[in-house]
């Protein structure tokens, strides 16, 4: 078959000519709010508008599609009840034989059913050194992508996770914490918080729920960071305390030459303490640790000082008789 010249024209225009349901095509609508975030079961409203001569304009949706309209230039796309999580409602328009759609971004997002910490399999105290897992559990949330967990060990903020699982639908989700017990951690509160950051679009400030505290128990040996004290006494009242802290608490022991029967209790006291050495052992499941305290009386240092005195009395003697040679043997030349 031969084309003339206007046939030819004619399958040129048609083959340059934009498909009808070109959705790739540049659509010049706008939306009103641009961007759409809704609680779960919420209502929403959204105006699509254009401002160019158009042959029809309206919305699809899996919910509250509006049918096309040739006479307006602005069209309300709503839903009192909104339940469809995969919902993507598209404002499309007719013009110069082109239909156009452009897409209305909308996060439906739904805050936690319930979140809860806990030392998962782990139960009773911990014990000083080992390392334990905490699990903070946040039940049906959505988006997950939007959500962020906070740790916190009192109020000091240690640690912040974010996911990057794309699931749209509600889901569980859990974060991890791992502690290595201390005996400073004894009492110390733990807790954490899901945080749904939505954007500027979203509820401010940010949802959110937050776990009841998880207090800790952490068991420890007791050690004494001083092992050796001494104690003077002048005869009077003698004290001897070897309290130290340990969980579960400590048992005590003495033990000395100068004792007749074992003692049990923390602090030694009595005038009749004989100057010696006096050993104290803190004890508990998980371990001991020694104390020795040396109790000398007052005067005790009297002797060394008896021989520090008697060097200075010879010494002075000494000079003196130097002195005095020196003296003698000057006159004598003299003479």
């Amino acid at each position: 078959m031969i084309l003339g010249s206007y046939g030819l024209a004619y399958l040129s225009a048609v083959l340059l000519l934009p498909s009808l349901t070109d959705t790739n095509a540049e659509c010049p609508v706008g939306f009103n709010p641009q961007r759409v975030v809704v609680r779960y079961g919420s209502s929403v409203s959204v105006n699509c508008s254009t401002n160019i001569t158009h042959k029809g304009i309206g919305w699809e949706a899996s919910e509250g599609s509006v049918s096309m309209k040739k006479d307006q230039n602005l069209i309300t796309w709503s839903v009192q009840s909104l339940r469809r999580w995969d919902i993507q409602p598209q404002c499309y328009m007719n013009y110069d034989s082109t239909q156009c759609d452009s897409y209305l971004p909308v996060t439906i997002y739904k805050t936690p059913d319930s979140v809860s910490i806990s030392t998962g399999d782990h139960t009773g105290p911990m014990t000083e050194g080992s390392t334990y897992k905490l699990h903070c559990d946040v039940v049906n949330v959505a988006p997950v992508q939007n959500l962020i967990v906070k740790w916190y060990k009192g109020e000091t903020l240690v640690r912040t996770e974010t996911f990057t699982d794309t699931t749209k639908t509600p889901v569980n989700n859990t974060s991890t914490l791992q502690i290595t017990a201390d005996r400073r951690d004894d009492g110390v509160q733990y807790r954490c918080e899901a945080e749904l950051e939505l954007g500027a679009e979203g509820p401010q400030p940010p949802p959110t729920v937050t776990t009841k505290p998880l207090q800790l128990t952490v068991h420890y040996p007791p050690v004494y960071n001083v092992t050796y004290d001494i104690i003077s006494t002048s005869g009077g009242e003698v004290s001897l305390n070897c309290t130290v802290a340990a969980n579960p608490a400590a048992q005590y022991t003495w033990y000395s030459e100068h004792l007749k029967e074992q003692r049990s209790s923390s602090v030694l006291s009595s005038s009749t303490l004989s100057p010696g050495n006096y050993t104290c052992t803190a004890k508990n499941i998980l371990g001991k640790s020694s104390k020795m305290f040396t109790v000398r009386t007052a005067g005790g240092r009297g002797t060394f000082w008896a021989i520090i005195s008697s060097g200075i009395g010879v010494n002075a003697i000494l000079i003196a008789y130097t002195i005095y040679k020196c003296k003698t043997r000057s006159q004598s030349s003299v003479i």
